[in-house]
């Protein structure tokens, strides 16, 4: 049966993303740098194909191979579809005034699966390159959820945006977490967890490791 989970960086701070998302901050100010430790990776690299500057990294030796590497490889993993928030779709608030909006990833998104877009205003799905079909729901997370089981056919499900993530999490949906945590501090902007209560939800931490540049947590539903 298909797995829900949940692949994040976040702030030692707990922030899954920085203030005032926009055009220009598609992660809100500071948030890119959470993604700091997966675009070095060869993974990355190969799956997005864009000219991502990390100090240290030259781009030539394509993409850095270790911990971090396998853990980014992991979160592409037997996933058959994917549930996003509309911010991690884009920017464009309210009705959709046209369909011009594409998504932040140009025609060939990284997803290479149906990805379910949750919104309160109905549009039509959009195809795209490589796989990807973007389909806007407005029915809500459950609605969601049964599409995305439906279009997965067995593999797993993975969760994006920090609102959605919460929405599912609280409704004890999620089966696992799977958290980089990345050494600076953001101070401000969107808390993955905020105040959801993890071990009331029956969470325990069943795998930590240190990577390059990120330690990774994983957390699952033990009770």
């Amino acid at each position: 049966m298909s797995k829900v989970r949940v692949h994040a960086s976040i702030s030692v701070d707990g922030f899954g993303a920085g203030p005032r998302q926009s055009r220009e901050n598609p992660q809100g100010i500071g948030g890119l740098a959470l993604g700091e430790w997966a675009f070095a990776t060869r993974t990355f690299q190969q799956i997005l194909g864009k000219d991502w500057t990390v100090e240290g990294v030259d781009r030539k030796d394509g993409g850095t191979t270790g911990i971090d590497d396998a853990c980014f490889a992991r979160s592409f993993e037997n996933v058959g579809a994917w549930i996003l928030g509309r911010n991690m779709f884009g920017p464009v608030r309210g009705p959709w005034p046209d369909d011009s909006w594409r998504g932040w990833w140009g025609d060939t998104p990284p997803f290479r699966a149906p990805a379910f877009v949750l919104t309160h205003y109905p549009r039509a799905a959009l195809p795209l390159q490589g796989g990807t079909t973007f389909h806007f729901v407005t029915e809500g997370i459950e609605r969601a959820l049964e599409r995305a089981r439906a279009a997965a056919s067995g593999r797993d499900i993975c969760i994006g945006g920090i609102a959605t993530v919460q929405q599912y999490v609280r409704a004890g949906l999620v089966d696992a977490l799977y958290l980089a945590i990345c050494p600076l501090l953001l101070g401000s902007g969107e808390r993955l967890l905020g105040d959801i209560d993890l071990v009331r939800l029956g969470y325990g931490c069943t795998e930590y490791r240190a990577g390059e540049r990120a330690t990774h947590v994983v957390l699952k539903r033990v009770r």
